[in-house]
């Protein structure tokens, strides 16, 4: 079959691509929604779905920036409880500008673990949220904290009373995110640079070296992808479209 650059722009333009419309145009729009969004460290869910969640609380939803650990290893030449305290900060900064909520789970960054207890604490912190949807990082990642956040949002997502839908987002693909194959994305053109000023929060992980591994590129190219300036994108833990099921939430 031959192709060609002009087939590929073609079929390229109509994969999924969403802004979100059930949050923003949904059928009832009084009915808010509480989304969470899950990361290992400050700066992981800005990074991977900051505009998404900058579109979701300026349409008026409640959303919950759930970090696994403080960052307390992030720092060169900082204690544990001095990079802690700097990266809290700077994730409270960031939640500002999101307009979102901080909560911190209580793990260790670089000593992340999954167990039983940590399953049931994880859960029981998940289910206080009360959450229609969670985003959280891919499973297959090469930062440990970032499988560990992942995975205890998908052991609390299979065995939560009220069920929420899954998402997974992506950082710095290609040196951390590994073989992501999106099934949705979101449009966050009008946001890109609410997302940026958040991202910059996070002044002791030099920001301009996380978007340097990719995240600019990311943008661009997904946002190629789904037919759009800038997008991110997301993979369904069920295979819902995100855009269908945030319609039939509202």
């Amino acid at each position: 079959m031959k192709s060609s650059r002009r087939t590929f722009l073609k079929s390229a333009a109509t994969l999924p691509s969403i802004t979100l419309p059930g949050i923003i145009h949904g059928e009832n729009p009084e009915k808010k929604l509480k989304i969470v969004c899950v990361g290992g460290h400050p700066d992981d869910p800005e990074s991977g779905c900051g505009g998404t969640m900058a579109l979701a609380s300026g349409a008026g939803h409640s959303v919950t920036t759930l970090y696994l650990t403080r960052g307390e290893a992030g720092i060169q030449g900082k204690s544990h409880t001095e990079a802690a305290a700097i990266r809290t900060k700077e994730a409270e900064q960031a939640c500002t500008i999101l307009k979102t909520k901080p909560v911190f789970a209580g793990q260790v960054d670089g000593a992340t673990l999954i167990n039983r207890d940590w399953i049931v604490r994880f859960q029981q912190l998940l289910e206080s949220e009360k959450p229609d949807v969670v985003f959280t990082q891919w499973p297959i990642d090469s930062h440990p904290d970032h499988q560990m956040a992942s995975l205890l949002t998908i052991n609390a997502w299979i065995r939560t009373t009220k069920k929420f839908s899954l998402y997974f987002y992506e950082v710095c693909t290609g040196e951390q995110t590994l073989n992501f194959r999106p099934t949705d994305y979101v449009d966050i053109t009008s946001v890109q640079e609410i997302k940026k000023k958040a991202v910059y929060c996070h002044v002791s992980q030099s920001p301009e070296a996380i978007y340097a591994c990719g995240h600019s590129a990311m943008e661009h190219f997904r946002g190629l992808e789904a037919g759009t300036k800038a997008a991110e994108a997301f993979i369904s833990a069920a295979g819902n479209g995100l855009g269908e099921l945030l319609g039939a939430t509202a």
